[in-house]
């Protein structure tokens, strides 16, 4: 029954519209639905417009300006630390007195001689030539050329002469004989400032025989066993760095004491293997200590 009302109300339905579509009548669309309604306070207000931009871009700015920096910075100071203190503007530093020294090449030794250090050197004996052994002479300095002797060996009286006193230069002499010296080899320059510089080697066939020498009135603590000429009264250089001393090498330095005459005289033996050295330099006025404390170390490596 409830199909059948249904069918006969679609059938009057589609009459009609049959009808309206015969008369040229076309139906209404159909009207849109209003909009929901909206409730203000759900209604969000747009976005307020970002304000830390430019404080962000500033930001950005400054980062890029300190990294520029940071590298600028680092490539300044591997600059600097690439370069020597007196390269630097405002950090070279005035000179402290000391020589401009050639490099300092021990000679080479004859083949299958040992060096003096060597254990099975019990001689202590240096087998290099020991003309080769005297320092060489600084640069911008006038070699004293009488020092070199003949054929680069200096007599024994010439070498004597260093001595102030006639009698200590007997005595000298004679142990120097007695004790079986061999040869002597120096060497000597006088500096722009007037500071003048004599080496002298002597060598012997032991280093027993030097040590017996250097012991026996060469090293005093109270001064040396015979005074240089030109000097009044050596005393022991308290001043000269320990530091510095070189293995395999006995050294003692003196200085002059006040009041010294015209010019102060500074005089260091030393003491390696079969070679006994005294390094002497004197300068009108004062003597500089630290050329001289330059110089000693200088033959000192040499020799050990």
């Amino acid at each position: 029954m409830t199909e059948q009302t249904t069918e006969a109300a679609a059938g009057q339905t589609a009459l009609r519209s049959t009808e309206q579509s015969a008369s040229g009548t076309l139906p209404e669309p159909p009207t849109a639905p209003p909009p929901p309604a909206t409730d203000p306070a759900l209604t969000a207000p747009p976005p307020p417009a970002r304000r830390d931009r430019p404080r962000l871009r500033a930001l950005l700015r400054w980062t890029a300006a300190v990294a520029v920096f940071a590298v600028a910075g680092a490539g300044t100071a591997y600059g600097i630390t690439s370069l020597d203190r007196t390269d630097v503007p405002g950090l070279a530093t005035a000179s402290d007195g000391r020589w401009d020294y050639p490099p300092v090449v021990k000679p080479p030794l004859p083949p299958g001689r040992p060096a003096v250090d060597d254990t099975t050197n019990t001689a202590g004996a240096h087998y290099a030539d020991l003309r080769a052994l005297v320092l060489p002479a600084p640069h911008g300095v006038r070699e004293d050329t009488a020092l070199r002797g003949t054929g680069g060996w200096l007599a024994t009286k010439d070498f004597l002469a260093v001595y102030a006193r006639p009698q200590d230069r007997g005595k000298f002499g004679q142990q120097l004989t007695d004790h079986g010296l061999r040869h002597v080899a120096a060497r000597g320059w006088r500096a722009a400032d007037g500071t003048r510089t004599r080496i002298y080697l002597l060598q012997f066939d032991t280093a027993a025989v030097v040590q017996h020498l250097y012991d026996s009135g060469l090293s005093q603590s109270g001064g040396p066993g015979y005074e240089l000429a030109g000097v009044d009264r050596s005393v022991f250089d308290n001043a000269f760095p320990t530091a510095s001393r070189v293995d395999g090498v006995d050294r003692v330095a003196y200085t002059e004491a006040k009041p010294y005459g015209a010019e102060q005289v500074r005089q260091a033996y030393l003491r390696a293997g079969d070679v006994l050295a005294l390094v002497v330099q004197s300068r009108k006025g004062s003597a500089p200590a630290v050329p001289f404390q330059q110089t000693v170390t200088l033959q000192s490596e040499l020799l050990g």
